[in-house]
């Protein structure tokens, strides 16, 4: 099992990828397939004293940078890196794709080129976000701001498949992101969301706010890509902010820091769960194949831990497991619309 990763991809790119690519073979034994210009590839290979055989290089001289439409990777450059990860993965060669490059550009060569899954129309991102009960998984957070009502289904299905293998749940909670909690609150098109998730015969227990992300009344949250995309950066930007704020208040007297190294290991325990890097990046569910899309700024460690995240889901068959699900959705449908 291969893993292709989109190595010109990233702030960082190449350096972080090919560190995290190295960590992964050295640390999991995941064989992966950097996929970039060569010889920078291999200069950085050189330099870092790898001599094993789990890494292989993919020439793509082409690179989509962040200020360039999402389908420049299909019109213009299709020997860009990520549209050639993304064929490692339609033809066989590799079991998933990694990219920390230009979001939209890879949801696009996902979509277009590896192919969504039967009876999903609209492939979702999904965040794990930490919280009081452990973690809680937001989905979409980015791929669809103008999702519509059927779209909604589709997001709890693949979620609740997604939370049984990452959170060890049978029967996952789900909860629709709204203004409030009862059922006639929200926008038009949550309020048709509603009805329908009440329908799909999972664990939904309605209309959830904004505090029960980090509250843990729920395993899984469904919302449209515009809302989750402002909750992760908002959640994120929260993160940093208490962790600076700490260490400020941490240098200002002897007697904190004198409790800081006291209490350095429970310092330490809440910085890794707060830690994007640590789940090394967000899941597109929906299509073929096993598609992590990590931050812009991801070091190798958030790489390593994708490129792990990938592997694991791929072995786990996450994508036949959606499609399975999806398929036994739609027939449910269409045996009560024929009765």
């Amino acid at each position: 099992m291969r893993i292709a990763v989109d190595a010109m991809g990233g702030d960082h790119a190449p350096l972080v990828n090919v560190d995290g690519a190295i960590a992964a073979a050295q640390e999991f034994g995941i064989e992966t397939l950097l996929v970039g210009k060569t010889g920078s590839l291999e200069s950085l290979l050189r330099d870092s004293g790898y001599r094993g055989d789990k890494i292989e290089i993919v020439e793509a001289p082409e690179v989509v940078s962040m200020e360039e439409p999402a389908t420049v990777a299909l019109r213009k450059k299709r020997n860009s890196s990520i549209r050639v990860a993304a064929h490692c993965v339609r033809d066989g060669r590799a079991a998933g794709l990694v990219s920390a490059g230009h979001t939209g550009a890879a949801m696009v060569s996902a979509k277009m080129v590896i192919g969504t899954i039967e009876g999903v129309d609209r492939p979702a991102l999904a965040a794990i976000l930490p919280n009081l009960s452990g973690h809680c998984l937001l989905l979409d957070v980015g791929a669809n701001p103008d999702a519509r009502t059927p779209h909604f289904k589709e997001f709890a299905v693949m979620g609740s498949i997604y939370a049984q293998l990452v959170f060890g749940r049978k029967s996952p909670t789900i909860g629709l992101m709204s203004i409030g909690e009862e059922e006639g609150k929200g926008s038009a098109t949550s309020k048709e969301a509603f009805k329908t998730l009440k329908e799909t015969g999972l664990n939904f227990v309605g209309n959830v706010e904004g505090r029960d992300v980090f509250n843990g009344k729920v395993d899984v949250i469904v919302t449209d890509g515009f809302t989750g995309n402002v909750i992760l950066k908002v959640s994120e930007a929260l993160a940093e902010m208490v962790e600076n704020m700490l260490r400020e208040e941490i240098k200002k007297t002897l007697k904190a820091s004198v409790g800081f190294l006291l209490s350095r290991s429970a310092f330490r325990s809440f910085k890794s769960r707060i830690d994007y890097s640590e789940y090394g990046g967000a899941p597109l569910l929906g299509v073929k194949g096993c598609v992590i899309i990590c931050h812009g700024r991801s070091s190798a460690k958030a790489v390593k831990n994708a490129i792990r995240l990938a592997a694991e889901f791929s072995r786990q068959g996450l994508a036949e497991k959606i499609q399975s699900s999806i398929a036994a959705l739609h027939a449910n449908e269409a045996r009560g619309q024929a009765q």
